[in-house]
C-alpha cells in the first residue's frame, strides 16, 4: 500500500558557510512552479510537509497538487492530511496521552511483542502548567506555599508523568513550576526549523490547548487540536484537515507612545471577528511588520481562538532571529534555520522587493490607530476604548442581561456594601476591583509590557499610592526568565509593595485557578448582589470562567491592571478623574504613573538577557526538589494501582488478537440517545465539577473518596471509569427518549425505566446489546474533545446516526471504532417517522476491501423501516483504522508486523 516518494527527485544538499553540509532538504523551488512563489507562507508549510510524507497511502500526489493549487482549491473544502513535526500537550491532556501509551506497551507485551518499539513517533512536549492555584497571594512565599499545595492535591498524576518522562523515548516532560506551556514553547522549545538525521524541515506542531496559536509568532505553525489527532499524531498518522482560506493582513506605521501590544492585540481580536475568519489561517505581512517585536507578534499569535481563527501566522524574518538569538539559540542553529528558509523562499527580507501573495480576503490596520482599551466585560472581542470606559460600564449596567448587560436597576446602581476587613471597616459598590492578576502566556512572554507594569508600580509607590488590602491581586509569570529581569532591573520590589508579588509559574486566573477571595469581600458581593470587577491580562473572560464572584471581567494590559487596581474599580474616567491620593495629599491622575514607550524600551533593552534565558532553561530540565523526590518505577512497563482514582488502566485492547476483527456490523441494537440539532462536546464529553448525585459520584465515594476531594473531571481525565460515568453526564442534555426532559437521563427500552445514561448503558451491555445513537445537524461541534469519542465508545455505542457531524468529531469516532452515518439530504430521524424506540441493523460487508469510502448503506429497523444513508469513513485509511477497531490498534498491529 505504500511506496516511494515520488518527490525525492528534488532532494537538495543545503550548504553551510564553511562549504560542508547542514543536511538534505526538498526544495519547493525545484518543483519549478510558478504557483508556488504566490502561495501565502503558511501554506507553503503544509505543502513542505506533504511533500516530505508523500507515499501514495496516506499522503497522495493529489494532496500535494491540491495544496499547489490552493487559489482554486481552497473555496471547495478540500480535504488533505496533515502530518506536524512535533505534538505539544499540557498535564491535563497528557496523563490519558501517557495512559494510551502505556495501555498500548501492555498490549504489545501481551502478544509477545517488543512492548519498548510503543514510542512517539515524533517529538513530545509535555508541559505540567494546569495546576497552579492562587490559594496564597500578596505575600513574599506564595510560590513555594501554592507548589506545596498543589504537588499535595496531584502527587499521583505527576508521579505518573515522571514515570512517563523516563518510560518513553521522544517524549521531554517540563516539570510543575517551571512556567506556561506557550511561553515555555515560544522560549525554549520551539525549532524554527528541524534538522532530524540530517533531514531538515519546518518545526510545526499541533497541541492540545487552544492557545498553542501563540507559537505562530515564532514563524511555527501550530494549533490547537482534541488529544485523539494529537495522539494520532505522535504515533506517526496523518491529521485530516480542510485545506484552509487564508486572511492577508497588512500592518503599516507603529504604535504611538503610550499604547501596549495588548491594546493592539484587542483591536486585531475585535476586526478578525468582525471579518469572519473561523477555521482559516490569518497571515500578517506589510512595513509595520518590522515594528513589531517578537514578543509582540506572539501576543497576537496567541488570541487566534479569541478572533476564530485556525493561526495568526507571523513568517520567519530578521526580527525572528533576533530573538532566536536573544532566547539562547546557538549561533549555529540560527545560521542553519536562515539557510534553510531562504533556500526554500519560505523567509521574508522586507528589504528586497516582495512578490505579491495571493490571499483569500485583505484587511489592514494602520498601527497608529491603535488606541489603549481593555475587553469585556465577558467576551474576549467586546473592545472598550480606555476613554470610554466609563460611560461603556454604566450602559452595561443599565443593559438588559447579556454580553454587554447586567440589568441593574437605577436605584440600585449606587448602593454601597460595607463590610470589615481583618478589623477595618471597608465599602465595595458596582464594579469595584476584586481581582487584579497579571497572568497567561498571552502577556507574560512580552517584556515591554511586564516591565511596563513594573515601572507603573515604581511611579505609583514613589507618589504613595496603594493597593486597598481586600484586593486578590497576583503576579504569575510564564517562565523563570520573566522574574530574572524583574530582579535585574530592581523593579520586582515596586511591585511586591502593591501586593503583585509572584505565586506560581503556570496558568493561574486565565483559567479559573483564581483561588479564594476573602470570607468577607465573598459575603459582602453575595449579600448585596454587587457586580464585581476582576481586571487580568489573560485571554479569556467568559462569564464564571475566571471567577464566580466576578461577574465583570476585563482583558487588559499588565500595565492597566496595576492601574485598575490602584484605582480599585472600572468605573473611573482614567482622563479626568484622579487614580489615588498621593502622600503629600495631592490627587494622582494616570498620566502620572503611566510610562513612555521610551522609558520602556530602555529598561527592555538594558535587563532582557540572552544569559537569562539559558540559564533559565539549563535548568529546567533538572526540575526542583518537589519534582525530584516524586518516587516512581524505573520499569518500561506501569505498574497499574487497581485502587487509584486518578490513573486507571482502559480496556482498549482487552482481548486483543494479533489480526484486525474486520469491520462490523450492527445488529438488533437499541437507541441509547436521540437528539436534535447542535449536540456539542460539553454536551457529550465530562467537564468541570463531579455533580454530587452523579455516577461518577457514586464510583468515588464507594471508593472512600470524600466530596471535597471529587477534584474536576479534567484532573481525572486518567482514569476511564470516572470518565465513561461522565460521558453525557450535562445537567444541560436535551435527550428525546426521555420525552425532551432536561437533564443526564435516558430510558432503557426493553423495561421502559428512566436512569442515567451510565447506567441504561451498563444495563445493555450486559444483556449483550449493541447501542447506537440518533442525532441532528452538527453532532459534535465545538472545541474538539478526545473522551467525546473515547466515552460513548466505552458505553457500548457502536455506530452514530445524524445529519451531520462536525469535522474532528467524526474522525475521532472513526479513531475509537465507532461508525459515523449521515442521513441523506432533505432527511433526519423525525422526517423518517423514527421514534427511537426500533431496534436497527446495519449491513456491512465482512472485507475492508468491498466498503469505498463514502458509499451508501441501508439501516434497517426491526418496525420494517429501512433508510439509507452514507458511510463516513471518507479516506481508506480511516477504513484501515476501522478494519483494526481503532487508530490505537492499527498503530500496534502494524509495528508487530513490522518486527515480524
Amino acid at each position: 500500500m505504500v511506496s516511494e516518494n515520488p518527490f525525492k527527485t528534488i532532494l537538495k544538499t543545503l550548504e553551510n558557510a564553511e562549504g560542508g553540509e547542514f543536511g538534505k532538504y526538498y526544495s519547493l523551488p525545484a518543483l519549478n512552479d510558478p504557483r508556488i512563489d504566490k502561495l501565502p507562507y503558511a501554506i507553503k508549510i503544509l505543502l513542505e510537509s506533504a511533500i516530505r510524507n508523500c507515499d501514495e497511502f496516506q499522503v497522495k500526489s493529489n494532496d500535494v497538487e491540491n495544496i499547489i493549487n490552493w487559489e482554486n482549491t481552497s473555496p471547495k473544502q478540500v480535504e488533505i492530511p496533515f502530518k506536524p513535526a512535533r505534538v505539544l500537550l499540557q498535564d491535563f491532556t497528557g496523563v490519558p496521552a501517557v495512559v494510551d501509551l502505556a495501555c498500548m506497551r501492555d498490549a504489545m507485551n501481551a502478544v509477545g511483542s517488543d512492548s519498548n518499539k510503543i514510542n512517539p513517533l515524533v517529538p513530545v512536549d509535555l508541559v505540567i502548567d494546569h495546576s497552579v492555584q492562587v490559594d496564597v497571594a500578596r505575600t513574599e512565599n506564595a510560590v513555594q506555599a501554592n507548589m506545596e499545595l498543589e504537588f499535595q492535591r496531584n502527587n499521583e498524576r505527576f508521579a505518573f508523568l515522571k514515570w512517563g518522562s523516563s518510560a518513553f523515548n521522544n517524549m521531554l516532560v517540563v516539570p510543575p513550576g517551571s512556567g506556561i506551556v506557550h511561553q515555555v514553547n515560544l522560549e525554549y522549545l520551539g525549532r524554527v526549523v528541524f534538522n532530524t538525521g540530517g533531514m531538515i524541515y519546518p518545526d510545526s506542531v499541533v497541541g492540545t490547548d487552544s492557545h498553542t496559536t501563540m507559537i505562530d509568532g515564532l514563524g511555527v505553525a501550530g494549533w490547537g487540536v482534541g488529544g485523539i489527532e494529537a495522539e494520532a499524531a505522535m504515533l506517526g498518522q496523518p491529521m485530516s484537515m480542510v485545506l484552509p482560506g487564508v486572511v492577508g493582513f497588512k500592518l503599516n506605521g507603529k504604535l504611538r507612545d503610550g499604547v501596549t501590544a495588548t491594546d493592539l492585540v484587542l483591536t486585531v481580536t475585535q476586526m478578525l471577528r468582525k471579518h469572519g475568519v473561523v477555521g482559516k489561517f490569518v497571515e500578517f505581512y506589510g512595513e509595520g511588520m518590522s515594528e513589531l517585536s517578537l514578543a509582540d507578534r506572539a501576543t497576537i499569535a496567541n488570541m487566534s481562538p479569541e478572533y476564530g481563527a485556525t493561526m495568526g501566522f507571523f513568517p520567519v524574518d530578521r526580527v525572528t532571529l533576533q530573538y532566536l538569538r536573544l532566547t539562547g539559540r546557538s549561533d549555529e542553529t540560527v545560521s542553519m534555520i536562515e539557510s534553510y528558509l531562504r533556500a526554500n523562499r519560505m523567509f521574508v527580507d522586507y528589504s528586497e522587493p516582495q512578490i505579491e501573495r495571493v490571499y483569500s480576503s485583505y484587511l489592514d490596520l494602520n498601527l497608529e490607530d491603535v488606541e489603549p482599551c481593555v475587553s469585556g466585560p465577558k467576551r474576549p472581542h467586546d473592545r472598550v476604548s480606555l476613554k470610554e470606559m466609563k460611560a461603556d460600564w454604566h450602559a452595561c449596567l443599565d443593559n438588559k442581561v447579556g454580553f454587554k448587560g447586567f440589568a441593574v436597576p437605577k436605584k440600585s446602581q449606587n448602593k454601597v456594601a460595607e463590610f470589615n476587613f481583618h478589623g477595618t471597616p471597608a465599602q465595595l459598590r458596582h464594579g469595584d476591583v476584586i481581582i487584579a492578576a497579571i497572568t497567561s502566556c498571552t502577556n507574560t512572554s512580552n517584556p515591554s509590557v511586564m516591565l511596563g507594569a513594573a515601572l507603573v508600580a515604581k511611579k505609583a509607590c514613589e507618589l504613595g499610592l496603594e493597593v486597598k488590602p481586600w484586593i486578590k491581586t497576583s503576579l504569575a509569570p510564564g517562565s523563570g526568565v520573566v522574574t530574572k529581569y524583574l530582579q535585574n532591573s530592581g523593579l520586582q520590589k515596586y511591585l511586591n509593595q502593591l501586593g503583585f508579588h509572584i505565586v506560581g509559574y503556570g496558568c493561574t486566573t486565565c483559567i479559573g485557578n483564581s483561588g479564594d477571595v476573602a470570607e468577607a469581600v465573598a459575603l459582602a458581593i453575595t449579600e448585596n448582589d454587587l457586580v464585581a470587577a476582576a481586571v487580568l491580562s489573560g485571554n479569556r473572560n467568559f462569564e464564571g470562567r475566571v471567577h464566580p464572584l466576578t461577574r465583570a471581567n476585563y482583558l487588559a494590559s499588565p500595565p492597566l491592571v496595576v492601574a485598575y487596581a490602584l484605582a480599585g474599580t472600572v468605573d473611573i474616567d482614567f482622563e479626568t478623574e484622579p487614580i489615588g491620593v498621593g502622600k503629600d495629599g495631592k490627587q494622582i491622575f494616570f498620566r502620572d504613573i503611566w510610562p513612555s514607550n521610551e522609558e520602556v524600551a530602555e529598561v527592555v533593552q538594558s535587563n532582557v538577557l540572552p544569559d537569562m534565558f539559558k540559564a533559565t532553561y539549563e535548568a529546567i530540565t533538572k526540575g526542583n526538589p518537589m519534582w525530584n523526590n516524586l518516587s516512581v518505577p524505573t520499569a518500561t512497563l506501569y505498574a497499574w494501582d487497581p485502587k487509584s482514582t486518578y490513573i486507571h488502566e482502559p480496556p482498549y485492547f482487552k482481548n486483543m488478537t494479533m489480526s484486525p476483527p474486520g469491520p462490523h456490523g450492527v445488529k438488533d441494537a437499541y437507541c441509547l440517545l436521540y437528539f436534535g440539532d447542535s449536540i456539542t462536546t460539553d454536551h457529550i464529553s465530562p467537564a468541570g465539577s463531579i455533580h454530587r448525585d452523579s455516577p461518577a459520584a457514586r464510583y468515588l465515594m464507594e471508593r472512600g473518596v470524600y466530596r471535597r476531594d471529587f477534584n474536576s473531571y479534567g484532573s481525572r481525565r486518567g482514569n476511564d471509569e470516572v470518565m465513561a460515568r461522565g460521558t453525557f453526564a450535562n445537567i444541560r442534555l436535551v435527550n428525546k427518549l426521555s420525552g425532551g426532559e432536561v437533564g443526564p437521563k435516558t430510558i432503557h427500552i426493553p423495561t421502559g425505566e428512566k436512569l442515567s445514561v451510565f447506567d441504561v448503558a451498563m444495563r445493555y451491555k450486559s444483556e449483550g446489546h449493541d447501542t447506537v445513537i440518533l442525532a441532528g445537524a452538527e453532532y459534535g461541534s465545538g472545541s474538539s474533545r478526545d473522551w467525546a469519542a473515547k466515552g460513548p465508545m466505552l458505553l457500548g455505542v457502536k455506530a452514530v446516526i445524524a445529519k451531520s457531524f462536525e469535522r474532528i468529531h467524526r474522525s475521532n469516532l472513526v479513531g475509537m471504532g465507532i461508525i459515523p452515518l449521515c442521513f441523506k439530504p432533505g432527511e433526519d430521524a423525525e422526517k423518517l417517522g423514527l421514534t427511537g424506540q426500533e431496534r436497527y441493523s446495519i449491513n456491512l460487508p465482512s472485507s475492508v476491501s468491498e466498503i469505498r469510502p463514502g458509499q451508501d448503506i441501508t439501516v434497517v429497523t426491526d418496525n420494517g423501516k429501512s433508510f439509507t444513508c452514507t458511510l463516513r469513513f471518507d479516506t481508506e485509511v480511516e477504513l484501515a483504522y476501522f478494519d483494526h477497531g481503532g487508530i490505537l490498534q492499527y498503530v500496534i498491529r502494524n509495528l508487530i508486523h513490522a518486527k515480524h
